[in-house]
C-alpha cells in the first residue's frame, strides 16, 4: 500500500510503517499528479480534497488529520467509492486550552468571568462540550448556542442574540452554507454590532464563520470589542489591517499541540486498517514523552494561580509575535508562504491536560484539578481554603 500524507502529520513512522510505504510533502502543494499511484491520502485542513484532486487516481482512502471537514468533499467522495475518515475531537483539549489561554492574557476577564460573569460557546461539537465542561469545573458559567442539534442536547440552548451578550463569545462550530443555519458569516456588520469594549470574541473554528470585512469595520469603529483571531477568511493570506487591530493573532494553530497531533494520527492508522482489514498489523501506540512537571511558585493564590496555570504549557503571546514578524512588511506572496511556514516548523507544545503539577497549597490543587492536570504531593497539603 502506497500512503501519501501532509508533512505536518506527526507520528507517521510509527503508526503507518507496518500499513505501507509513506511518502510525504506539504499539504498545500499537494496536486492530481502527486496520487497516480497512491492508496491512501493523509491530509490536514489546507489540501481541498474533491474530484479534481483525485480524477485518474488510485485513490481508495482519505483520512484528515482534523476535525473541520470543510475541505473535504465527502458527498464526492463517497459517490466515488472512496473511504473517508476524519480526526474528531482529537485536538479538542488543546483548542480548549487555546481558548483559556486567550482569556487569560485579556486584562481583567478572568476576574469578570469568576465574578459572574459568562462565557457564549458557538458550536456544541467535541470543543464546545470540552470547553463547557472545563469552565464549570472552574466555576465559570456558560451558555450555548447550536441550532443543528436536537433539543436536549445542548445543556444551556439559548438563541444567538443572547450568546452575543455575554461578556466572552467562542466560535467553535464547523463552516457550512447548508440551509437553515448556515455557519458561513454567521457574524456580520448587525451582529458585531452588539459587541463592544466589554466583550472578547474568540474565533479558533473557520475564518469564514465570521465576515472579515465586516469585523475590520467593527473594530475600526469606535467602542470596539476585543478580539482574539486564530482563523481568518483567506488563508494562507492575512489581513494585515485586521492582525493590527486584533488583540492576539495566530496561524491556525489553536489544535496544534503535539498530543493532539499524535492523537489525530493513531485515529486515522486505525481507520485505515479497518477499511483495508489489516487487523493483523496492530497500530502501535506513539506517546509523547512525559513533559516536565510544572511548578507554580508557592506563594501564588487565587486567580493568580489560574493565569499562571493557563500560560505554564502555552505562550499564546509568542505566537501571536511570531505571526506579526512574520507577515508585516513584506508582499502579499511571502506573506502566505510565511503564514504557512508558521505551521510547518511549529515548536514543541504540550497540552496541560494531564501534566504534572507540584501543588504547594489547596487553592492551587483545585485550580490543577479542574484543568485536568495531575497533581503532585497533593496528599501533603491540609486544609480547604477555596478558590478564590
Amino acid at each position: 500500500m502506497r500512503i501519501l500524507a501532509d508533512q505536518n502529520i506527526p507520528g507517521l513512522d510509527a503508526y503507518f510503517h507496518a500499513l505501507g510505504e509513506v511518502r510525504v510533502m506539504a499539504g498545500r502543494d499537494i496536486a492530481a499528479h502527486d496520487l497516480r499511484d497512491v492508496d491512501v491520502l493523509l491530509v490536514r485542513s489546507v489540501t481541498r480534497v474533491d474530484n479534481a484532486l483525485l480524477q485518474g487516481s488510485r485513490v481508495r482512502f482519505v483520512g484528515s488529520a482534523t476535525a473541520g471537514l470543510d475541505h473535504v468533499d465527502i458527498h464526492g467522495l463517497r459517490a466515488a467509492g472512496v473511504g473517508f475518515a476524519a480526526a474528531p475531537g482529537a485536538n479538542a483539549n488543546a483548542v480548549v486550552e487555546y481558548v483559556l489561554a486567550a482569556i487569560s492574557v485579556q486584562p481583567d476577564m478572568l476576574e469578570r468571568l469568576l465574578d459572574g460573569g459568562r462565557v457564549g460557546i458557538i458550536g456544541y461539537g467535541h470543543v464546545g462540550r470540552l470547553l463547557r465542561e472545563r469552565l464549570a469545573a472552574l466555576g465559570i458559567a456558560s451558555l450555548q448556542y447550536d441550532p443543528w442539534l436536537a433539543p436536549g442536547q445542548v445543556p444551556d440552548p439559548v438563541s444567538l442574540d443572547t450568546v452575543l451578550a455575554c461578556d466572552v463569545v467562542s466560535l467553535h462550530t464547523s463552516l457550512t452554507h447548508d440551509a437553515p443555519w448556515p455557519s458561513f458569516h454567521l457574524l456580520t456588520a448587525p451582529q458585531l454590532a452588539r459587541l463592544g469594549p466589554q466583550n472578547l470574541l474568540i474565533n479558533a473554528s473557520r475564518g469564514a464563520v465570521v465576515d472579515q470585512a465586516a469585523l475590520l469595520a467593527r473594530l475600526q469603529a469606535p467602542n470596539p470589542p476585543q478580539c482574539v483571531l486564530d482563523v481568518w477568511e483567506f488563508e494562507p493570506e492575512v489581513s494585515v489591517p485586521l492582525l493590527r487591530q486584533v488583540s492576539v493573532g495566530t496561524a491556525h494553530i489553536a489544535g496544534y499541540s503535539h498530543d493532539a497531533k499524535l492523537a489525530a494520527t493513531r485515529q486515522l492508522a486505525l481507520a485505515v486498517q479497518n477499511a483495508f482489514g489489516l487487523a493483523q498489523h496492530p497500530v502501535a501506540t506513539a506517546t509523547a514523552a512525559a513533559a516536565d512537571p510544572l511548578v507554580p511558585p508557592a506563594g501564588l493564590r487565587g486567580v493568580a494561580v489560574l493565569r499562571w496555570l493557563c500560560g505554564a504549557r502555552y505562550d499564546i503571546r509568542a505566537d501571536d509575535r511570531a505571526l506579526r514578524e512574520a507577515v508585516f512588511g513584506i508582499d502579499a506572496v511571502r506573506a502566505r508562504k510565511a503564514f504557512d511556514e508558521l505551521r510547518r516548523a511549529y515548536p514543541m507544545r504540550r497540552e496541560l491536560a494531564g501534566s504534572r503539577v507540584q501543588a504547594s497549597n489547596v487553592e492551587q490543587r483545585r485550580w490543577v484539578v479542574a484543568l485536568g492536570g495531575s497533581v503532585q504531593g497533593s496528599s501533603s497539603l491540609k486544609g480547604d481554603t477555596g478558590v478564590h
